[in-house]
């Protein structure tokens, strides 16, 4: 089967598209042919071997990128939550840029048939993380402030609408005039266009110099300095990604400085630790898909093939929406 490969880490120049054994389904897997694979920005960190040596996501050489996908299941192997021809998806299991996954049973989730295979996609990885940062990291009440950068990103997108619906207030952060628009219209309160203004400036204007109740900085270094600066007493920062770049260090004092805020630095695997933890959070997903709560914007699908292509374009920070690999079209 086609598959890009890493067999060294690096640049996008470490992607290897090439010719692969079927994986064979171990104890507890089920093999998957996949339609889709979701491009994330987890997939460059693992390129690049930041999580190398981490226990969560660790990645020895040589591995199948990707951290996302959907399918239908061609080999149960013997697996009785699911059969033979079910469409499923899932995240945070290895090796979805390829025609075919062995996944382990207990994370995939079955598709209902009112729910298109592509927007599966987008639920799992993306739509898991803006439901457990809004709903369990830090559960947003009626009336909270929320900032949330890359407002027009997958993440961001997603996350807005998640905020909104549980009552908060949010303030997105994004690069250009059009992305505003984006964000307005899918219920954003504020839309900050970070580089012309100062959005901690911006943040405290809006709200009459309190802060907000929780930051979700996907941006990272750039700006967690100054997101820990936008919180209001004893509010939470959470870095959830570096698409700037990584976060190396953040002084305890630092915090106290800001207003004894807290800050922490999550895993989704950690929100996502049983089959029902996984399906509980696609149960609401699908559901806001089906009764309109929740739009999914899916910016580009590429090849399977076209996986440089799809690195340079998240890298570049220009999406607004989903990046996917039709894994059906090498």
């Amino acid at each position: 089967m086609k598959a890009v490969h890493i067999d060294a880490y690096g640049g996008r120049d470490r992607l290897a598209y090439r010719d692969v054994d079927t994986p064979a389904p171990g104890p507890g897997e089920v093999l998957v042919k996949l339609d889709y694979a979701g491009v994330n920005f987890i997939d460059v960190y693992m390129r690049e071997g930041h999580y190398r040596h981490t226990r969560t996501y660790g990645t020895p050489l040589p591995f199948t990128l990707g951290m996302e996908g959907a399918g239908t299941v061609v080999d149960a192997n013997g697996a009785q939550s699911v059969a033979n021809g079910d469409r499923v998806a899932y995240c945070l299991e290895r090796g979805s840029y390829a025609e075919c996954a062995a996944v382990a049973a207990a994370k995939l989730v079955k598709v209902p048939a009112d729910i298109d295979v592509d927007v599966a996609t987008v639920l799992m990885l993306q739509g898991c993380t803006a439901h457990y940062l809004s709903h369990s990291l830090y559960p947003i009440r009626p009336g909270e402030w929320c900032l949330v950068h890359a407002g027009a990103g997958g993440v961001g997108q997603l996350l807005i609408q998640l905020a909104k619906a549980r009552g908060g207030r949010v303030i997105a952060t994004v690069g250009t005039p059009a992305k505003a628009e984006i964000v307005n219209k899918l219920g954003a309160d504020h839309a900050v266009l970070y580089r012309e203004v100062d959005f901690q400036a911006a943040v405290r204007d809006i709200t009459g110099g309190e802060g907000v109740h929780v930051v979700y900085d996907s941006v990272g270094r750039d700006t967690i300095d100054r997101s820990l600066r936008c919180l209001r007493r004893r509010g939470t920062c959470v870095n959830f990604g570096g698409s700037s770049g990584m976060v190396e260090t953040v002084k305890p004092l630092d915090l106290a400085e800001a207003g004894s805020v807290f800050f922490t630095r999550p895993h989704l695997a950690h929100y996502m630790a049983s089959h029902e933890e996984i399906q509980g959070r696609a149960d609401d997903l699908f559901e806001a898909v089906r009764t309109g709560k929740l739009q999914i914007s899916i910016d580009t699908v590429f090849r399977l093939s076209e996986a440089v292509k799809a690195h340079e374009t998240i890298e570049a920070r220009k999406t607004t929406g989903k990046l996917l690999l039709d894994t059906a079209r090498p």
